[in-house]
């Protein structure tokens, strides 16, 4: 019985171990999302994080359409982002998971 609780503890410790080498590995994975017309591109990591954002001159001439055009794509890729790092992460800790009766969170 102890044995396969210390079995169990060691699968969830390795478990942990990847999850946050995945959560690391996610911080290089990069996703590019652009506006429908392409003036506007961004770059965010799947941690999301931005990492670069491309402007087209033609939205330097109007602020309301620039900040439009940036809350729509940000969050296009935000989405998007947040998608990949899920499950990424649900891969990792699903492979990982001891076989526990009854406890059948990944289904």
């Amino acid at each position: 019985m102890f044995g396969d609780l210390m079995g169990m503890m060691g699968k969830l410790k390795e478990t942990q171990k990847k999850v946050e080498e995945t959560k690391e590995r996610l911080n290089s994975v990069l996703i590019d999302e652009s506006s429908s017309d392409n003036k506007l591109q961004v770059t965010i990591t799947a941690n999301r994080t931005i990492k670069n954002i491309s402007i087209n001159e033609e939205l330097l001439q109007d602020k309301e359409q620039l900040e439009d055009y940036l809350i729509l794509t940000i969050n296009k890729a935000i989405e998007r982002a947040t998608e990949v790092n899920e499950t990424e992460i649900a891969a990792v800790a699903k492979d990982g998971m001891p076989n526990i009766p009854g406890m059948d969170m990944f289904k």
